[in-house]
């Protein structure tokens, strides 16, 4: 159970560190192509990738599996998570989109009680108002600051850690590269139907960034963008199945908490590429939200601890 326990940390904290690395390529594209075509061009490149992993792991046979209405359902929420966070990150700098995003391992911990039934105490829950007050600073209400772009990134967080949710659920019979393909044939064929929806309904043009990162029709990429599409396949690829094999491996309410791992990485990426320098109310809104899941995940493990033995004084 312990080796189970450490694998599934460092498999989630590898998977935030290789996902993490989309963060750049993307937003790198976001201004000249849609996220659609970015995820479609992921998603062919991963594919083959996938296939031969499914196939090394458990046999391509795994694919028909007699929970694949769970496994796609699962697909597709992760589908309009990630799509959400990528035009989230169109348009709020890396830092910001990120912060929010950590609301996801506070969003998985109180829904791991109704939905796996593992028990959540209350002090965890107290634990998510603070995350929420962390929010609420980095929005800056009332200061006429505030980006819609930010419900995108809460929303992607929310989604993101009921399909992790589900992955603990169905983990004891799915294995995580089965779960990677599913989600991968979700990004591919969702891609393709929400562009042709724009396409026919004749959206081509946007005010707000997030928007014309959805509507903008597609075209052939210059070769450099190409690649940079490309390189996001073999990421995805390699992060989904980490991050699955880390809520296959491990209860979601001991291991989510490492999520917060990738506050290390994004601010860095947008400071490098894109010069972007994270406000003081990001910092502080990000340390609230991170302070509370430490704080939360500290409770958890404290409760599932077993009680030390105290000696009585008896002698055998």
């Amino acid at each position: 159970m312990q080796n189970r326990m450490v694998l599934g940390i460092l498999s989630l904290c590898l998977g935030v560190l290789v996902f993490s690395l989309q963060d750049p390529l993307v937003k790198a594209v976001s201004g000249l192509y849609p996220v659609t075509e970015v995820m479609a061009i992921r998603a062919i490149v991963a594919l083959p990738i996938l296939i031969v992993i499914v196939r090394a792991d458990v046999g391509l046979k795994a694919l028909l599996s007699k929970r694949s209405g769970l496994l796609t359902l699962r697909a597709f929420i992760q589908f309009s998570s990630y799509t959400s966070y990528y035009l989230a990150i169109a348009a709020l700098p890396l830092a910001d989109a990120v912060a929010l995003y950590f609301m996801a391992p506070l969003c998985i911990m109180v829904l791991a009680g109704p939905y796996l039934g593992e028990r959540v105490s209350w002090q965890t829950l107290a634990t998510v108002l603070i995350g929420l007050l962390g929010v609420l600073v980095m929005l800056r209400p009332g200061a006429g600051l505030f980006d819609w772009a930010a419900l995108l990134s809460l929303g992607s967080a929310f989604l993101y850690g009921f399909s992790q949710l589900m992955a603990r659920k169905i983990g004891d019979t799915e294995s995580s590269t089965v779960m990677a393909f599913y989600q991968n044939g979700a990004y591919l064929t969702g891609a393709v139907f929400v562009a042709g929806l724009f396409r026919l309904a004749g959206i081509e043009h946007a005010v707000h960034p997030s928007l014309e990162f959805l509507v903008r029709p597609w075209i052939w990429p210059a070769f450099p963008d190409l690649l940079k599409m490309a390189a996001c396949g073999f990421v995805a690829s390699a992060g989904m199945i980490l991050l699955s094999q880390a809520y296959r491996l491990a209860p979601a309410n001991r291991v989510a908490t490492f999520e917060y791992t990738g506050i290390i990485w994004s601010p860095l990426w947008g400071f490098l590429f894109f010069a972007e320098v994270p406000h003081s109310t990001t910092v502080l809104g990000a340390a609230l939200i991170i302070g509370a899941g430490l704080l939360a995940f500290r409770t958890e493990r404290r409760r599932a601890a077993p009680p030390l033995l105290v000696p009585t004084g008896d002698t055998a």
